[in-house]
């Protein structure tokens, strides 16, 4: 399966330098865009007494206070990770939207209640001039290329601080339109003679805070889901899908994802063949999570890989393992089946190999430990019969001089010369080890001969050496093919 192809891109990925660089820059202007849209509007408001301009310069003033928070949880997101947070400090960023979605609906309720106060108990005199059209107009235009800038930076580096930003400023917009219309029919009401079109003034206002608060809780929302880790939905299941795709890949146990701020962190578990060495295992694990950053772009992936049964591992690659995983080798496996009382029986015979520093009832208990585990994996086994062979894992160096060379090398010349298939002696080591003579032949044999055949010959000349010298230790026979 091609992961080139997936769409799931919910997550950019990681800030660099360029990116906090960036990031800074636009919420410093904002902050700029802020403050001068907030004095215009707090200016014109209270020379027209407009509680549309009015809740809209505190509208504003409180977008300059989120800007402010924006900017710092900027700065303090780009912090890498320490000791104490580990997963770096992008939380900050989701803090500051939801605080600057809390400040948004404090607004609302003083604007609610001014609206409501003025509506019904109060009897205000709103002034409209062309400063009154002037400032919204200049608002809305400040407001688009802001907002603009903003949520591409947003959507660059998926900074939610910034996206909050964004979309105060684009409901900004609406809001500020919302006013030029309520604007709009108390001018029409003065030139007409109808004097309940002042109150569109204030209905006006009661529309801007209700687009806020509607914005302000999907942002709310939003911020509180990152702050618990929810991911959009479907982004567990691309992931999985991703790294099920990977070869090597038996099964996907388990898929977390979480997101810090910009940073996207994802935790994942598969299962490999156990037959699998370990660099292939590594090389299967950055294979997924490479897949993985396909569908999250720039994710931080840990791939934890357990080894399982593939089904199709073997008999003997289950001895081998079973083995293994008590710290022995085997050899010299051989399966075959006998009749029993009920039905066939299948049998194994091996060679166990155990530390040569163990006691005979140490081995022992290694090897009854080696069979119960082939059993509880291979039910139709009957019965296993273990050979335990010192693994001659000794480090002792070779000591002493070899006394029998020419001898010996003769003995190897003799047998080279009666073997059935041409055989070509490359070396012939000797020497001693604590005392006792050791053998080391090499020979080339025809590359074509088959490794059975090749292992019986070179077993024969072990056997020549041993019944011509009997006090030698070790014989090893290199073959290699000519």
């Amino acid at each position: 399966m091609d992961q080139s192809h997936e769409t799931q891109t919910a997550f950019p990925g990681h800030d660099t330098p360029d990116a906090h660089r960036e990031k800074r820059l636009v919420a410093l202007t904002s902050v700029v865009a802020a403050v001068l849209l907030t004095s215009m509007k707090l200016t014109v408001g209270v020379a027209t007494g407009s509680l549309g301009i009015l809740s809209e310069a505190a509208h504003s003033g409180l977008d300059l206070v989120a800007a402010a928070v924006t900017l710092w949880a900027v700065k303090a997101s780009s912090r890498p990770a320490d000791t104490v947070h580990t997963y770096g400090h992008g939380k900050f960023e989701n803090l500051s939207a939801l605080f600057e979605t809390l400040l948004l609906l404090s607004t609302c309720v003083w604007i609610v209640w001014e609206a409501i106060s003025r509506l019904f108990f109060e009897d205000v005199h709103v002034q409209v001039t062309a400063w009154s059209f002037a400032i919204m107009v200049i608002s809305i235009v400040v407001d688009w290329s802001r907002s603009r800038a903003l949520l591409r930076v947003a959507r660059k580096y998926g900074s939610q601080a910034l996206e909050a930003d964004a979309l105060h400023f684009s409901t900004d917009i609406w809001s500020s339109l919302v006013v030029i219309g309520g604007l709009g029919f108390v001018l029409l009401g003065e030139n007409n003679g109808v004097p309940w079109l002042a109150k569109a003034d204030c209905v006006a206002a009661l529309a801007v805070a209700g687009i806020v608060i509607w914005i302000s809780m999907q942002l709310g929302r939003k911020s509180i889901d990152d702050l618990l880790d929810a991911v959009p939905p479907g982004t567990q299941e691309a992931v999985a899908r991703a790294a099920e795709g990977v070869a090597g890949v038996l099964d996907v146990k388990q898929t977390r994802v979480r997101r810090a701020g910009p940073e996207t962190f994802v935790d994942i578990t598969l299962t490999v063949g156990r037959t699998a060495h370990i660099e292939r295992a590594h090389a299967i694990a950055d294979a997924a999570e490479g897949a993985i950053r396909n569908v999250v772009r720039g994710a931080d992936v840990v791939v934890h890989v357990e080894p399982v049964s593939a089904g199709d591992e073997g008999l003997y690659s289950t001895l081998r393992l079973a083995a293994a995983r008590r710290g022995l080798g085997i050899h010299g496996i051989r399966v075959f089946t006998r009749p029993g009382a009920l039905a066939a029986e299948r049998v194994v015979e091996a060679h166990l190999e155990v530390p040569d520093a163990l006691t005979l009832r140490q081995a022992h208990d290694e090897a009854n430990a080696f069979e119960a585990s082939v059993r509880d994996e291979l039910h139709d086994v009957s019965h296993i019969v273990t050979h335990l062979d010192p693994a001659g894992d000794s480090r002792a160096p070779p000591t002493g001089a070899f006394e029998d060379a020419a001898a010996i090398r003769a003995e190897v010349d003799a047998f080279a010369s009666r073997s059935p298939v041409p055989w070509r002696t490359l070396d012939v080591e000797l020497y001693r080890v604590l005392g006792e003579p050791s053998v080391a032949v090499t020979c080339a044999l025809p590359g074509t001969m088959a490794i059975v055949d090749a292992h019986a010959l070179t077993d024969d000349l072990e056997k020549a050496l041993r019944k011509a010298f009997p006090e030698l230790g070790r014989v090893v026979v290199h073959a290699e093919p000519s």
